[in-house]
């Protein structure tokens, strides 16, 4: 697309459409391919990365799953609700008695997959009433995916993980709501890190989004709200980049307020639904981001895999930084 094109609303329902079509890697590993760019994550690329571990350093990127994340309502998500199904209090009072000795607890909890850090599956978003692969969107039903379902990539998602520090990058503790990355953006922020953008990669984008929810002391409207993210015009980027998947620090990786105001959430269409690619979201980078900042090492091992749940549209991620 035009590089003129970037100032809020210059990009229409038809530039989506083409840039999807463009795109498309629809039927590129076969008609029955249910993973996407996860397919270019190989055994030898594994092998690769399992060499950049050095200090043996690990670092969750998740938020915690509790009552108090991120979310507001919106969308239909709520934050987890988790719940206690016998306790030590039930142990010492009696109501465990029928068992001999022992006494245990146990738990539960009820949440929407997407509450938190998690992954979008190939499911969850339809353009045209189509899925990734041409499938069609009723396919997913109230029993789940029945193609497409996120337990497909159980065991795909580990490989060389690549952290792109923007804000720092740039001289800042955080992008502001609103600010478009784009595809100089990363292009810059890649050649001062000195590392290298592969195929099969995992690209991992911090904003600074958390660190500015942290600096006000409540999360706002994080959860769809106003945020910096990834303006259309970078839609090639990934997808010529060979990536196996990317996640950002925001609710939805892409520029909020989006860039047409006639189609939602456009880069989830040409990304998701039509390169294939895994998207993640919600990730905490901060903590990541001062580790590579300290050493000047921005690639490590990732180590982030999904739930294994029969039909699932997302699921929720522990995602492991090894170095």
């Amino acid at each position: 697309m035009p590089e003129q094109q970037h100032d809020r609303g210059a990009y229409t329902h038809a530039d989506v459409h083409t840039l999807a079509k463009r795109l498309s890697n629809w039927g590129r590993w076969g008609s029955d391919d249910e993973i996407g760019t996860l397919n270019q994550v190989t055994p030898q690329r594994v092998v690769e990365a399992a060499g950049l571990v050095r200090s043996g350093e690990i670092i969750s990127l998740a938020l915690p799953f509790d009552s108090s994340g991120p979310q507001n309502g919106s969308f239909g998500r709520n934050n987890p609700v988790h719940y206690m199904t016998a306790t030590g209090t039930d142990a010492v009072g009696g109501a465990q008695d029928h068992m001999r000795v022992s006494r245990h607890a146990d738990d539960g909890i009820v949440m929407p997959l997407s509450c938190g850090t998690q992954w979008d599956g190939l499911s969850h978003i339809f353009y045209e009433g189509r899925m990734y692969n041409d499938r069609p969107a009723e396919l997913v039903s109230a029993n789940g995916a029945a193609r497409n379902g996120i337990e497909n990539t159980r065991d795909r998602i580990a490989g060389r993980g690549v952290l792109l520090d923007l804000p720092r990058y740039e001289g800042r503790p955080w992008l502001e709501p609103g600010e478009a990355i784009h595809p100089a953006d990363l292009d810059g922020c890649v050649q001062a890190q000195g590392v290298e953008i592969r195929e099969g990669d995992f690209v991992l984008i911090r904003t600074g989004q958390l660190a500015q929810v942290r600096d006000r002391g409540s999360w706002g409207d994080y959860a769809g709200g106003a945020a910096p993210g990834l303006s259309l015009d970078s839609a090639e980027w990934f997808a010529e980049a060979g990536l196996a998947g990317y996640a950002t620090d925001t609710w939805g990786t892409e520029v909020i307020p989006n860039e047409t105001p006639d189609v939602f959430q456009p880069m989830h269409i040409v990304l998701l639904v039509h390169v294939g690619l895994l998207i993640g979201e919600m990730f905490d980078l901060e903590e990541l981001a001062a580790a590579c900042a300290a050493d000047g090492r921005y690639e490590f091992l990732l180590v982030a895999p999904t739930l294994p749940i029969t039909g699932a549209v997302a699921s929720p991620t522990n995602p492991l930084a090894i170095r």
